[in-house]
């Protein structure tokens, strides 16, 4: 067996920033160019994996099929004014480049962000 030396292999974690916003779809056109440059300031700085935008909580379905339930509820699991309108899936080599990555979104969409790490 080849042991496997640490320093040649790319040490990546793996982020969600999630957009926190109260009106899905409300981006200025100002606002979606600031997104678009920092979606392709991540892109070329390899941290970018995916990102969209989510339709409203108003548009969720929550489903709970345990033991075969077959229970279909319209509306969100939680009613709050302020909810996910949106994330980006990110790389980074740490928790803190991340939070500046998180810092640069929430500039660039002009909404508070949330940051978490990535479980696996």
């Amino acid at each position: 067996m080849v042991p496997i030396d640490v320093n040649l292999l790319e040490i990546c974690m793996r982020f969600i920033i999630a957009v926190i916003d109260n009106q899905s779809g409300s981006a200025s056109g100002d606002e979606m160019a600031a997104i678009d440059a920092f979606n392709d300031g991540l892109r070329e700085n390899g941290h970018w994996i995916i990102a969209c935008g989510i339709n409203s909580p108003s548009t969720a379905t929550v489903i709970d099929n345990r033991a075969d339930a077959g229970i279909f509820t319209d509306g969100p699991l939680i009613d709050n004014d302020e909810y996910m309108s949106g994330f980006w899936l990110i790389e980074a080599d740490s928790l803190e480049v991340a939070k500046q990555l998180a810092a640069g979104g929430s500039k660039a969409c002009n909404r508070k962000v949330e940051l978490r790490p990535l479980l696996g």
